[in-house]
């Protein structure tokens, strides 16, 4: 046999195996998609049960403070109802879970393996009850400070002390910024203001117009906005976040003035939270994090790769 078709033969193999490995590699992805996906779907179960049972103790708090707020001001009754939704499987927190894991089984085809993944951990921790008992703080807060300090404020300091803190905030702040309640909308002349979702708008009387650029300088503590972000927000939104905050910070660039993200630190306020809301996501901290693109978002870093997910995974839970 010639030298020639030796390494022909030796090329052959190496490309051969190259390809195997590929292979292997690629159905591995799929399988740890296919399990985050089961982990994720699992624990939204366990909580929709555990909501149904009047299991989460913030929930059942939360039910109590729309009753107590509706007889105490009768005015505030179709607020008091539709806040107190979310102790329930109905509420826009329990139905976002489901709505972003029906996202993450039939993702979009630019969206990459390791986002789905990071996406699918973050939606397990959010499905958890303790981080879903803190998530429930805002809007218990929202009625407690609707009530005029007859309710107590659960898992932050009170409203008198914040006030005193950091100045006098609007009723219904906690909010503001919560991609479960609302979006941010850009204006004709470029500017950003906060547009509540269908019956959300009530509060547009209680909170008034929210500009993106001073809530950024000026927004007080949330749960949402200072430790759940990330974990109660979808892939999309949180992209869209990301691109308000960037498009302000190059407006104001441009003005010559001084932009102050949102986010750039945690505001003071939050007291008896859970270990787990201070404790740092295992998303955030896995391999499928540092390469995904979700990640990077926040640096304005946006990955390009050819690297897509299959939509062979299984669709069963």
């Amino acid at each position: 046999m010639s030298d020639f078709k030796v390494w022909k033969l030796i090329s052959l193999f190496c490309l051969f195996s190259l390809m195997l490995g590929c292979e292997s590699k690629e159905e591995r992805t799929q399988q740890t998609i296919k399990y985050t996906l089961q982990e994720a779907s699992r624990e939204i179960n366990a909580l929709g049960e555990a909501l149904e049972k009047k299991q989460i103790r913030n929930a059942v708090l939360l039910s109590e403070y729309g009753n107590v707020l509706s007889q105490q001001n009768p005015q505030f009754s179709a607020i008091a109802e539709l806040v107190a939704q979310d102790a329930t499987t109905q509420g826009p927190l329990y139905q976002n879970l489901l709505t972003r894991y029906r996202q993450l089984k039939a993702p979009e085809p630019t969206m990459h393996s390791d986002d789905i993944i990071t996406q699918a951990m973050l939606l397990k921790e959010a499905a958890t009850r303790s981080l879903f008992a803190d998530a429930l703080t805002d809007p218990i807060n929202v009625l407690a400070d609707m009530s005029n300090g007859t309710l107590a404020r659960v898992g932050a300091i009170s409203k008198a002390a914040e006030d005193a803190a950091n100045g006098q905030a609007s009723v219904g702040n906690q909010l503001v910024g919560n991609a479960n309640y609302g979006q941010w909308e850009t204006q004709s002349n470029g500017t950003n203001f906060w547009m509540w979702y269908g019956m959300y708008r009530m509060f547009g009387d209680l909170v008034g117009g929210v500009e993106y650029g001073r809530w950024s300088k000026h927004r007080k503590y949330s749960y949402y906005n200072d430790y759940g972000r990330k974990r109660y927000t979808s892939y999309s939104n949180y992209k869209r976040q990301t691109a308000v905050e960037q498009r302000t910070r190059q407006s104001y660039k441009s003005q010559g003035k001084q932009f102050t993200s949102p986010y750039a630190k945690t505001k003071a306020g939050a007291s008896g939270l859970s270990r787990s809301s201070h404790t740092p996501s295992s998303a955030t901290r896995s391999s499928y994090s540092r390469n995904s693109s979700y990640a990077k978002s926040n640096s304005g870093s946006v990955r390009n790769s050819s690297s897509r997910t299959s939509r062979g995974v299984s669709r069963g839970k």
